[in-house]
């Protein structure tokens, strides 16, 4: 492979949901994982918790990558690897999925002409690699490119932009195995009361009250307060093993999830943690844990949604809320899950590393 830092490497930097992360195909990158990290530490700035040598974004919501290539299996169009790069350790995850990087994938396999574009709309099945699991985005092409301009509108992100709809089914224990890891809707693990659940992504829910919180209260105030982070961190390390994760301290998952009731009108508020600073918003595969969470009599979030009667559950967040589409079966167990998400091109070029 030729020198990354003099001659760059092909970047296509998109928006996708409440995230924005660089977009790679794969065979533009090493082979070997340890390089390949290697190399995105580097091409992201990490670490550094302004990642000023690197084009992320000091957040982890901006410090994301997708790997794109062929499809491994006959039942989709495009292979997509998530790749969560650490802002201040020198670490790569690849233990989760993201949904909001999922919208952009897409748009981005068409642009890279790993899918070919329809007149109109464009479907693109997307193996999932992290979880196994295949996603059906719809991405909007007439005249022959991809639309980025349209009316959806989704929280956390200015302005609107062409739909993209996500539709997910078998996503149920993603990573843990099963729904419910431990086998029941709710553990009591340092005297909380914790729903352990993994409908596309491991989350720990648990009624904010219970650490003496409103639940509403803002990001950067929980960022600040040591003494939740030490609770949420303790009772996260005792999860790992209850849902088959194993020793998590150095793992991006379970994300610690705190709800209480909705004062937006929606379904139930949240404050999510990925897993140690609060998030923005929600990532979509929490939101449909979280989602799920509200459908189980036993959950703490089950007794503080109002659950909506037409299967869309509105997931409050600090910046707003998440639409999630649940289909149930006739004995009311979760089947399928979607949700509408966004994404925008915004630059396509070379990036160039740090030597």
């Amino acid at each position: 492979m030729s020198d990354p830092a003099v001659e760059g490497i092909p970047c296509l930097w998109m928006r996708g949901g409440s995230s924005k992360g660089a977009c790679f195909l794969a065979s533009d990158l090493p082979a070997d994982p340890a390089a390949r990290d290697a190399l995105l530490l580097r091409i992201m700035g990490s670490p550094d918790p302004h990642q000023i040598d690197g084009i992320g974004g000091a957040d982890p919501l901006t410090s994301k990558v997708a790997l794109l290539s062929p499809p491994s299996r006959p039942d989709a169009d495009v292979d997509y690897l998530f790749l969560q790069v650490f802002v201040d350790r020198a670490l790569v995850s690849d233990a989760q999925g993201c949904g909001n990087i999922l919208a952009a994938v897409g748009p981005a396999a068409i642009e890279r002409g790993l899918v070919a574009l329809r007149d109109g709309e464009t479907p693109v099945r997307i193996h999932m690699r992290n979880t196994g699991e295949v996603a059906l985005a719809r991405v909007q092409t007439p005249d022959g490119r991809v639309r980025y301009d349209g009316a959806a509108r989704i929280d956390g992100v200015p302005g609107t932009h062409a739909p993209i709809p996500l539709m997910f089914q078998n996503i149920a224990g993603s990573m843990c195995g099963a729904l419910l890891p431990s086998g029941q809707a709710m553990d009591v693990i340092d005297g909380i009361a914790c729903t352990l659940i993994d409908n596309g992504m491991p989350c720990v829910v648990m009624d904010a009250a219970d650490f003496g919180l409103t639940g509403q209260e803002r990001r950067e105030d929980l960022d600040a307060n040591a003494g939740l982070k030490s609770r949420l961190e303790s009772i996260r390390l005792q999860a790992g093993p209850l849902m088959a994760l194993g020793d998590v301290s150095e793992k991006s998952v379970p994300k610690m999830t705190l709800v209480s009731r909705p004062t937006q009108g929606g379904t139930i508020n949240t404050r999510s943690f990925i897993p140690h600073r609060c998030h923005a918003s929600i990532g979509v595969f929490a939101a449909v844990s979280v989602a799920t969470a509200c459908t189980l009599p036993a959950s703490p979030a089950a007794r503080l949604a109002q659950r909506p009667q037409d299967g869309r559950f509105r997931i409050e967040h600090p910046s707003g809320a998440a639409e999630v589409l649940i289909d149930t079966d006739a004995q009311g167990r979760v089947i399928a899950a979607g949700t509408l998400r966004t994404a925008r091109k915004l630059f396509d070029g070379r990036v160039f590393p740090r030597a």
